[in-house]
């Protein structure tokens, strides 16, 4: 058990290590922050560094009770850097941590790493299956994650949904825009598909749980997701109708739609990913069984919870001229290229 010693946070600026970090401090848990920025919270023991630089890490994790690895490159990144920057980077701090002596790194995975499977809810146990250059990279992470677990290593590996909360920005953003705006929302077909997300304070207490589990217990990979969910058709509605205007979510043909926001794609011109686009088209949610069984952990958030918090802090944030769209962090709005311009046709 790791106890209240001094935590490493990776991507301790980003939107979801600043939540770690509070969350840790919160409990009494000294934290030391990691990022290439300064840490956003006042107080904080950090090291400004590279995640890839070994010696900065190395000396960052010096006399650490535990590492939580939360930096990562976004789907938005070139393919070299997303590679780089998480693979490359997971085998430094993995290193790093273990020439420190860490006994415990906790490893911020994702459930793009099983691709598109057809299996739903999905296990742990589904193959992976990465169809992006984003999952490839977090699949390798996790593959290199478990050669430092076969060596001795506690590795606990941590994959959730889509994650959002006070603070996420990405596309979440074009929703939110709309609607604010009075404008109507189009989803492909009938949005009836079940799309599960995380809230990301749910997350944040998974990972303090899994820091305080037996090592026995937590060494071992587990989904984290909203246990409460529906259909993609009523997150985006609740978001509709918290904005007041009464507007409604309308339907358009898929295939259509899927073609031309590939082509946009291709084109730079739309920053909705082919990974996204499918599970817009089919039911994509995983089996938490796994994480409640093992470390005890529930989460208590469904998804209208957490899109309808994060939308008032949208709002909070746009009306203080806070939306900077520059896409580079999970905090920053996207560019939403072509796409703003079809907003007039809602």
């Amino acid at each position: 058990m790791v106890g209240d010693g001094r935590v490493v946070v990776t991507g301790a600026s980003g939107m979801l290590g600043g939540f770690v970090v509070r969350r840790l401090r919160a409990d009494g848990v000294p934290v030391h922050a990691v990022d290439l920025r300064a840490p956003t919270e006042a107080g904080v023991d950090a090291t400004v560094a590279d995640v890839r630089d070994r010696d900065a890490m190395t000396g960052a994790c010096a006399g650490a009770a535990a590492v939580v690895h939360c930096a990562a490159a976004l789907p938005s990144y070139a393919p070299a850097e997303i590679h780089s920057v998480i693979v490359d980077g997971t085998r430094t701090v993995l290193t790093a941590a273990r020439d420190a002596g860490v006994p415990r790194v906790v490893h911020i995975s994702t459930t793009a790493v099983y691709g598109l499977p057809t299996l739903v809810p999905t296990p742990e146990e589904h193959p992976r299956q990465p169809v992006d250059t984003y999952g490839r990279a977090k699949a390798a992470a996790e593959q290199v994650a478990e050669e430092f677990r076969e060596r001795g290593l506690c590795v606990p590996v941590l994959r959730p949904k889509t994650f959002l909360g006070p603070g996420r920005m990405g596309l979440f953003a074009m929703l939110f825009e709309w609607a604010d705006e009075g404008r109507h929302f189009p989803v492909l077909g009938r949005g009836d598909v079940r799309i599960q997300m995380c809230a990301v304070e749910d997350l944040a207490e998974c990972v303090l749980t899994t820091l305080r589990a037996d090592p026995a217990d937590a060494n071992d990979t587990f989904n984290v997701a909203a246990e409460q969910f529906g259909t993609f058709r009523d997150d985006v509605q609740a978001v509709l109708d918290a904005a007041g205007h009464g507007r409604r979510v309308v339907s358009i043909p898929a295939r259509p739609a899927l073609l031309t926001l590939r082509t946009l794609r291709r084109a730079r011109l739309s920053p909705v990913y082919d990974r996204l686009l499918h599970k817009l088209l089919a039911d994509s949610y995983v089996s938490t069984d796994k994480v409640r069984r093992r470390l005890g952990f529930t989460p208590r958030h469904s998804n209208s919870d957490a899109l309808l918090r994060t939308f008032r802090w949208w709002q909070a944030q746009r009306s203080r001229g806070g939306n900077q769209q520059t896409g580079r962090t999970s905090r920053e709005p996207w560019s939403q290229g072509a796409l703003r311009v079809a907003k007039v046709l809602f």
